[in-house]
């Protein structure tokens, strides 16, 4: 299952720097997670400064 980028995303793109496979793109409310390119790392979830990114 692919990591989400929840309501409290503040588009900061911090995760979209640090995502291994570039599956990380600004949408239109908030950075989304393409779940076909999602490798489940979890490093985005780390890197979150506001915790807005969940399995």
């Amino acid at each position: 299952m692919a990591y989400k980028i929840g309501e409290e995303c503040i588009s900061c793109g911090a995760c979209a720097g640090e995502c291994p496979v570039g599956a990380i793109s600004e949408g239109a409310n908030h950075y989304e997670i393409d779940p076909d390119a999602c490798i489940d790392c979890g490093t985005c979830e780390a890197t979150c400064p506001t915790g807005a990114i969940e399995a």
